[in-house]
């Protein structure tokens, strides 16, 4: 499956429990097509007593997102949607959204 979103992008969520949320991604799992998506899709997680985390206890931890269930936010509607890629006469790639509007440069130009 072709990785349209990248560490940093703001997604949609546009199926499951946090259908219509919008948050930035923390992390990309290429191997297993998944994203983490920031506050969102959080599970309890029992720890024990470390240096790290003294008390122990539960922290909150956010689950990895199939990256079919996200967008890419339009940055100049604020709503999700497919993107396509453009290859300049320079040589460098973007990103771009279906109405025009570039997301990201996704290569330089050599």
């Amino acid at each position: 499956m072709a990785l349209h979103i990248k560490k940093g992008d703001m997604v949609e969520i546009i199926s499951g429990d946090h259908k219509g949320a919008t948050g930035r991604v923390l992390r990309v799992i290429p191997e297993k097509n998944k994203i983490v998506v920031q506050g969102h899709n959080i599970a309890k997680k029992h720890v024990r007593p470390s240096r790290r985390n003294p008390q122990g206890g539960r922290i909150n931890v956010e689950q990895p997102i199939h990256i079919s269930n996200v967008l890419p936010v339009n940055p100049k509607s604020s709503r999700g949607g497919r993107v396509h890629y453009q290859v300049n006469k320079d040589g460098s790639k973007r990103r771009v959204a279906t109405d025009g509007t570039e997301i990201g440069i996704v290569r330089k130009a050599k």
